[in-house]
């Protein structure tokens, strides 16, 4: 059971999981502290109010008033975990292959601008809603994999760094999408509604994500079927990651790009196809969460950048760049925010402790290498201790238990203080004797 158990806690896989465990405890344990710092220098806050604070934050969506209320903020929790499970994918996937993919939120505007654009301006009184919903999903997926691949091609080419041409290629998806809106706002700007600042929502166009009374079994909530889309997409992105040629080539050009060359694998070619499907993944958040039917988006994105484009980072760091493990990362993330905005309504706490508590979560999650470093060399060193006693046990003598090789060592020395007489006899047999007839 030991050696079981010793050979389980030696997985990599394992080790991921233990490190991520530690990045959340340690997240909550300063979370815990600055709420008690809290109730400590402020006069109205008692101290109980702290650890009914950290339980509400713990608690999630579970935290609200009613189990009407749970329903419906675990509904809206799991459909805002979409978007953040793809760009979680998207960073993974560069991960994996050695790049940096800080591009992502500039791929999700893209993949925002091209599902809107195509969903609102097909009439579904001539093609059918279906199809105008697929296709502009893969519109957005397509905008994505183009705007992706353009650090990816810089990086193959001209060897520029991909995070520098990532942040250019951020603003500039910004400012292309507010340019396109502004000039096309009559078709696309939500003027019936006076949301000024938003783009019309698909419904209104009879384009959204099927949700096949999800929505109502979580108490009215927005949640459709993009949330098992973004999981399929996850399984298959492990599948292929793992288990094809095409993964492990992508793989081995992350780990060496120069060893990958010379094994006759087309490194540029993998540097430029890893960004581009990592950008259609940002982008295929951002459709599945316009496509909805029900969400607005605001067009004037030229100062802002999306959130959920930069929290795709800190998905992917809790998860270990695992494809799977990603999903339960993002939803985790969107747990404690749901438990956040409960904070204000149950404590005199406000609702930005969650993000406090997130964030430490996500500096602990840059240093997961070094705390799965640190479990491997004392797993390492444990094998190690409890081996070495057993090695150093003697053989016992003539028990036929000792290799043949141990046995033969000792007679080898004695036979060869006598060999070198014969030796010498063998090939200068004649001389001696020629010696021997000369005196």
């Amino acid at each position: 059971m030991k050696e079981e158990r010793k050979g389980i806690f030696a997985k990599e896989g394992v080790r991921s999981v233990i490190a991520s465990l530690i990045c959340i405890v340690g997240g909550l344990l300063v979370g815990f502290i600055v709420l008690v710092c809290l109730a400590m220098f402020n006069e109205n806050i008692p101290f109980s109010q702290a650890v009914s604070g950290i339980f509400t934050v713990l608690a999630g969506p579970f935290s609200a008033g009613s189990f009407h209320d749970a329903l419906f903020q675990f509904g809206n929790m799991l459909f805002q975990a979409t978007p953040l499970i793809m760009t979680g994918l998207s960073v993974a996937l560069a991960f994996k292959t050695g790049l940096f993919n800080i591009g992502a939120p500039g791929q999700y505007l893209m993949g925002a601008m091209g599902s809107l654009v195509v969903a609102l301006s097909i009439p579904t009184t001539v093609v059918p809603a279906v199809i105008v919903w697929i296709l502009a999903l893969l519109a957005g997926i397509l905008l994505g994999v183009l705007w992706g691949a353009i650090p990816g091609f810089f990086k193959a080419k001209f060897n520029v760094n991909e995070v520098i041409v990532c942040i250019m290629t951020n603003w500039i998806a910004a400012n292309v999408v507010s340019w396109v809106f502004k000039v096309t706002g009559s078709n696309f700007i939500n003027y019936a509604e006076t949301k000024v600042n938003f783009i019309r929502k698909t419904a209104t166009n009879g384009v959204a994500t099927w949700s096949f009374g999800l929505n109502d079994l979580f108490g009215g909530s927005y949640l459709d079927i993009s949330i098992f889309i973004a999981t399929v997409i996850a399984i298959v992105l492990y599948v292929v990651m793992n288990k094809t040629t095409f993964g492990y080539e992508l793989r081995a050009c992350g780990f060496n790009k120069n060893a990958s060359k010379y094994a006759g694998m087309n490194e540029k070619r993998n540097i430029i196809l890893s960004m581009a499907i990592a950008g259609g993944l940002a982008a295929c958040g951002a459709a599945l969460w316009c496509l909805n039917g029900s969400q607005d988006f605001k067009w004037e994105t030229y100062l802002t950048l999306p959130a959920d484009g930069f929290n795709g980072i800190p998905a992917a760091l809790l998860a270990s760049n695992n494809p799977i493990g990603v999903i339960f990362s993002a939803i985790f993330l969107k747990y404690l925010g749901a438990g956040g905005s409960n904070l204000a309504a149950h404590t005199s706490f406000n609702e930005y402790v969650s993000p406090l508590i997130v964030a430490v979560i996500i500096y602990f999650a840059g240093a997961s290498k070094l705390i799965k470093d640190l479990l491997a060399r004392a797993a390492h060193k444990k094998q190690k201790t409890e081996g070495a006693p057993a090695a150093a046990e003697p053989v016992p003598p003539d028990t036929g238990g000792a290799p043949e090789e141990e046995g033969e060592e000792e007679p080898i020395e004695g036979p060869q203080l006598e060999d070198p007489p014969q030796e010498e006899e063998t090939p200068d047999g004649p001389e001696t004797a020629e010696g021997g007839e000369e005196s």
